[in-house]
């Protein structure tokens, strides 16, 4: 079986339309197609190839997480993969246009649980906290960034980028601000310490919320600042501004009417709210949303990437909230996940002594190669969207951005 699959990817890669893809094996070097981009692969064990043909993205990153192969460029690799699969992923996003609604209905039968959606939150956020502490600047903020200039520095761009939020918010002092999802409080920390207003911010992972407790604690900003580890559909009140930096990744498809639906209930009538999200292309959203790669298998166990249409059908359907304003940062994520893969890489040994082993660094190596190709590739990307409720006005002499 292993001599088959071997066979048949590799008669696949003869016909290589695009680049050149290197491979030493146990057999010697093979070439296949020619020209740019130009990558090497260092195949150890010929099962990878039957672990790649019978199991997709899942069999790529259990054979590199079992070191059955390294690549000289493993970002390189994935964005050649990407650009000669464009043809069979086009195919893959009709079949998936087609099949949806009968999808749609089977699976809104039987959605999610909040058990099962607080277990796949803490599976990804409460891991080893010197995971993130390594991965990540000064600012814990697990977002993409926004680098001013080739010389800005990831604490930069994480500034820059809750500044364009906190601005785009036109946040006051007398301004209440909810956040979902908490991360690790860099967002909350700086909007009360820079523009003086009050935040709440929840999240359902426990190590987030004693993280984000403690760092409030240290800044002195307990009486600005409220953390809570509550379920966002238990919240009450209302707010004059709502903050959420790419939480909706973490909600399922079948809830996003209800997040919606939470969000417009817990704002005031002339409120507005800031969703920061990584979305797919339209065209790939039903394909992706029924096909569980890697990542969503091994990484973000129940994660969903929207479409911007399906968070605008959503806000349509379930508020009054309407689009006042949208950015693209999405040319930003390539330089964010750059910047915290060489932060892990060179943080190893350190997390090596802290009980993680050489498998989970090569899948959160793989990972954050397979996001920034993704980025790359313009297969996903990231945007800021502004949503106001009907009686929002921008206030006279407010902020531009």
């Amino acid at each position: 079986m292993v001599d088959l699959a071997g066979d048949l990817v590799r008669r696949v890669a003869d016909r290589l339309p695009v680049g050149t893809l290197e491979v030493d094996g146990p057999m010697g070097r093979s070439t296949f197609g020619e020209g740019e981009p130009a990558v090497r692969v260092a195949l150890h064990e010929e099962r990878a190839l039957s672990s790649l043909l019978f199991h997709g993205s899942v069999g790529l990153a259990e054979s590199y997480v079992a070191g059955w192969w390294d690549a000289d460029d493993l970002t390189g690799f994935i964005r050649l993969l990407l650009r000669n699969l464009t043809t069979p992923i086009r195919w893959l996003d009709r079949m998936g246009r087609l099949i949806d609604r009968p999808y749609t209905r089977l699976h809104q039968l039987r959605p999610p649980s909040r058990a099962s959606d607080r277990e796949n939150v803490r599976a990804h956020y409460d891991l080893p906290p010197e995971l993130f502490e390594v991965m990540l600047d000064d600012t814990m903020l697990y977002s993409c960034g926004i680098f001013a200039d080739e010389h800005a520095t990831l604490f930069d761009a994480q500034v820059a980028k809750v500044d364009r939020v906190c601005t785009k918010l036109d946040l006051r002092p007398s301004d209440h601000v909810l956040e979902i999802g908490s991360g690790w409080g860099g967002f909350a920390l700086r909007a009360a310490r820079e523009f003086g207003c009050r935040v709440t911010t929840t999240t359902v992972s426990h190590e987030q919320f004693l993280t984000s407790k403690e760092r409030v604690a240290e800044a002195g900003l307990s009486d600005r600042i409220t953390v809570l580890e509550e379920d966002y559909r238990d919240l009450a009140g209302d707010y004059d501004k709502l903050v959420s930096l790419e939480m909706i990744e973490a909600v399922d498809w079948r809830r996003h009417d209800a997040y919606f639906a939470t969000c417009g209930r817990l704002l005031k009538p002339e409120g507005a709210m800031l969703l920061q999200a990584i979305v797919i292309e339209g065209r790939s959203y039903q394909r992706a949303r029924q096909h569980a790669d890697f990542v969503r298998r091994m990484i973000f166990p129940g994660g969903c990437i929207p479409s911007i249409t399906a968070i605008l059908d959503s806000v349509a359907r379930k508020t009054d909230l309407r689009l006042f304003d949208l950015e693209d940062i999405g040319c930003h994520y390539p330089r964010t996940l750059r910047h915290w893969d060489e932060r892990v890489s060179a943080g190893t040994g350190e997390l090596k002594t802290g009980g993680i082993d050489e498998g989970f660094l090569r899948l959160w190596h793989l990972y954050l190669c397979y996001c920034e190709a993704a980025f790359l590739e313009r297969h996903i990307s990231d945007v800021q969207m502004l949503l106001t409720a009907p009686g929002y006005r921008p206030p006279p002499g407010s902020r531009t951005w």
